[in-house]
């Protein structure tokens, strides 16, 4: 698939929602995006430098633990859970949404994802919705940022 800017817009976290339920195997990838991240197909440890055998990636794939909780609950803790990273990496970083296969783990037990076919952007509409939804759940749920950025 086409690696260029021009991938379709997940353009809500509902049509996200659908996506991620009726199909096993979606990550969630923020980065510069596909036309940068495929021709190395490789992430890199930010605190050794080492090459790593895949991108890192987020599963959006429901465990079944999450059992009766909504879907679209899960999907927005996703997102929620790496939105700090434009504020701290670059502000070009951007989700998008990708099919893969998990062939390790990284230093953070990320999945390592290979054979990568790019599905689309995921719209800061959608990013906003899920931080939105997950700000308002109960016990005060908090980015993986580790900077002691604020939230």
């Amino acid at each position: 698939m086409s690696t260029r800017a021009d991938l379709p817009t997940v353009a809500s976290l509902e049509e996200l929602t659908r996506l991620v339920t009726s199909r096993r195997g979606l990550y969630v990838r923020w980065s510069l995006g596909p036309a940068c991240d495929l021709p190395h197909a490789r992430s890199k440890d930010d605190l050794t430098g080492l090459r790593l055998p895949g991108l890192s990636a987020s599963s959006l794939d429901i465990e079944a633990w999450w059992s009766e909780r909504p879907a679209k609950i899960w999907v927005a803790r996703r997102l929620y859970d790496y939105c700090h990273l434009p504020r701290v990496k670059d502000p070009r970083t951007r989700p998008w949404l990708l099919h893969g296969r998990e062939a390790a783990r990284g230093p953070d037990n990320e999945p390592l994802v290979t054979d990568v076919e790019p599905l689309g952007w995921i719209s800061d509409r959608v990013t906003t919705e899920a931080c939105d939804i997950i700000t308002e759940q109960p016990g005060g749920w908090g980015t993986l940022a580790r900077d002691g950025t604020p939230r």
